[in-house]
């Protein structure tokens, strides 16, 4: 004579009557597949990799003009003057209708006490790296730019972002660079243009960027890069082609592999009760 066994639940306690292997048809009804799942298209995906594409034009942008500084091809002050007026440009636009005097007063004794500060400093940093060997200098500041690369704000709220980090990788490499230049008056020039490429430049672009300012950003490095080496034209542009086309083009085709599955065996999530929903949990 055989007994009816209870009918199976999810209560591990009271199915003694059923192997421990055993798996009820109705377990997985509740499994659901790829909850929450976003597919983005390929011009997110282009859009996405804008911030890497600007990084690595504004180094390059940087280094064009370290080279320009060593092999004095150009003056110091034919370098300084146009970034000057570029950065007064850029100033009025992130401003805008919000300029007013004090702001100017406020922000010219900013920019003065740099200016004097960097130049009173600029022997010092000159020669402050001077007794190490270039080769040394130039593998010191290929690691702390690829640094500055790394630890970049990207937009994603990820413990390795370091705003800090980055922006000190980039000054680091800059004073390692300034020794190599002829006189303190170029280590100067050099460092403002540290400031403007990776501390100004970064801010205009996040509030004005659009995506058509690829085009003139990398036409503007091509041209200037072909004066100074076509190897390096040729991977700086294989380097943004694949950057900004092919990676995008491989992350949408790698989609279709997305499988995520969710039930009831997933941890339990707390929601946490701020001002906005704490009326729908009561």
């Amino acid at each position: 004579m055989t007994t009816k066994r209870k009918p199976w639940r999810k209560n591990l306690y009271e199915n003694s009557d059923y192997e421990d292997n055993y798996t009820d048809p109705s377990f997985l009804k509740d499994l659901k597949t790829n909850l929450h799942v976003r597919f983005f298209t390929l011009g997110e995906a282009i859009q996405g990799v804008t911030i890497l594409n600007n990084q690595i034009s504004c180094i390059t942008g940087f280094l064009i003009i370290f080279y320009m500084l060593y092999s004095e091809r150009v003056g110091p002050t034919t370098v300084l003057w146009p970034s000057f007026i570029i950065t007064i440009i850029g100033y009025l636009c992130c401003h805008g209708r919000n300029l007013n005097l004090h702001c100017i007063l406020e922000d010219s004794k900013t920019l003065l006490a740099v200016f004097l500060f960097g130049y009173l400093f600029a022997p010092v940093l000159h020669t402050l790296t001077y007794a190490i060997s270039t080769d040394t200098i130039f593998s010191m500041t290929f690691f702390v730019m690829v640094l500055n690369l790394i630890f970049c704000d990207y937009g994603l709220s990820v413990a390795m972002v370091s705003k800090a980090i980055s922006l000190n990788a980039a000054i680091f490499g800059s004073i390692c660079l300034a020794s190599r230049l002829p006189t303190s008056y170029h280590a100067f020039v050099l460092l403002v243009e540290s400031a403007v490429f990776f501390v100004l430049y970064p801010i205009v672009i996040r509030e004005y960027w659009r995506p058509y300012f690829l085009i003139p950003i990398f036409v503007a490095c091509c041209i200037a890069l072909s004066f100074v080496s076509l190897n390096v034209l040729c991977v700086y542009a294989a380097l943004i082609v694949f950057i900004n086309f092919i990676c995008p083009y491989l992350f949408v085709r790698q989609q279709r592999h997305k499988y995520n599955i969710h039930g009831p065996w997933d941890e339990a999530i707390v929601e946490e009760t701020n001002d906005d929903n704490i009326d729908g949990n009561l």
